[in-house]
C-alpha cells in the first residue's frame, strides 16, 4: 500500500479522513460513501480514517467508543464494500495484533511516540504504521521513532506533523519539520484538524479553530506535505469526539479541489 502511495506523489497528495472515532456503522458507511466519491473524481488516494477506541480523553466521562470488535468490524467492513484502505489508532502493544486482523495501516497517536513496546509491536504485524509526532519532540526526534520500527523488520512508515505545544492551551504547527521529517525518506502527513485543538481548558473539553483548516491545509500541500489528516464529520457540533476542530462533511470536497489546484502549482 504505501508502495502505492509513494508512486502516486509526483500526480497527488493522498488523504487520510474519516470521523475522530466510530460513532455507528450508518454514520461511518455514509462519511466512507461521500468521501470516496469525492476522491475518485479529483484522482486522490484515500485512506479511511476512524478510532474504534480514543483512550486519550480529558475527562473520565467523555465518550471513548461503541466497543472494540463492533468497531473494527465496522473499519473492515468499509474496506470490503470501498475497496479503500483503513486507518485507525492503537494504544497498547497488546492491541497492535488484533487491530491489524481488521485495518490496513496501524496508527500510532502523538502521546505514544516513544514507546518502544508499542512500536515494535506495530511493526511486526507488517501493517503500515503511521506514527504522530508528538507535540513535545523536534521533528529531527521523529528519526528515533521510525527507526524503531524499521528495525524490527518494517519499513512500511509514514510520519504525521500534528503541531507542538505553544504554551498550555494552544499549539502551533512549524512547517519546517515537513521537509526534515521527510528527507528521512517517508511520506510525510499533516495532521490539520488535530493541528488546530486547543487542549486542557478549564472545562475539561477541548477546543479548536476549524475556522482555520483551509489555512492549515493549504500550507501543508504548499511546504511539499505527501499527505493530510483531515477529521471530517457530518455535524461536528454534534459528534462525540473532537468536535470542535473536525471540518463539516460538507465542506471537504471545495477545499480538496482548491489544495489540488496548489499541488499542480507546486511539481
Amino acid at each position: 500500500m504505501i508502495q502505492q502511495l509513494k508512486n502516486n506523489l509526483a500526480n497527488n497528495f493522498f488523504l487520510l479522513a474519516g470521523p475522530c472515532v466510530i460513532e455507528g456503522e450508518d454514520m461511518a458507511m455514509r462519511i466512507a460513501e461521500k468521501v470516496v466519491k469525492i476522491t475518485e473524481q479529483l484522482q486522490i488516494p484515500y485512506v479511511f480514517k476512524g478510532s474504534y477506541r480514543k483512550a486519550n480523553r480529558s475527562r473520565l466521562d467523555s465518550f471513548t467508543g461503541i466497543g472494540d470488535e463492533k468497531a473494527l468490524r465496522i473499519l473492515q467492513k468499509i474496506h470490503q464494500t470501498f475497496d479503500v484502505p483503513t486507518v485507525t489508532d492503537i494504544h497498547t502493544a497488546q492491541e497492535a495484533a488484533m487491530a491489524a486482523e481488521y485495518v490496513d495501516v496501524l496508527q500510532i497517536p502523538a502521546f505514544l511516540c516513544r514507546q518502544t513496546d508499542l512500536l515494535v509491536a506495530a511493526a511486526q504485524t507488517g501493517k503500515v504504521v503511521n506514527i504522530k509526532k508528538g507535540q513535545f519532540l523536534s521533528p529531527g526526534a521523529m528519526q528515533f521513532a521510525a527507526d524503531k520500527v524499521v528495525e524490527a523488520g518494517n519499513n512500511n512508515v509514514m510520519l504525521t506533523e500534528r503541531g507542538t505545544t505553544f504554551g498550555y492551551q494552544d499549539l502551533i504547527v512549524d512547517y519546517r519539520g515537513i521537509p526534515e521529517m521527510k528527507s528521512f525518506g517517508f511520506p510525510v502527513i499533516v495532521d490539520v484538524t488535530h493541528s488546530l485543538q486547543q487542549p486542557n481548558q478549564t472545562s475539561g473539553i477541548t477546543g479548536g479553530m476549524p475556522q482555520l483548516i483551509e489555512t492549515i491545509a493549504k500550507a501543508g500541500i504548499a511546504v511539499g506535505a505527501d499527505g493530510l489528516f483531515i477529521e471530517t464529520h457530518e455535524n461536528p457540533s454534534i459528534a462525540k469526539s473532537d468536535g470542535a476542530n473536525m471540518l463539516q462533511l460538507d465542506l471537504l470536497e471545495a477545499l480538496l479541489i482548491k489544495l489540488v489546484r496548489i499541488r499542480e502549482a507546486i511539481v
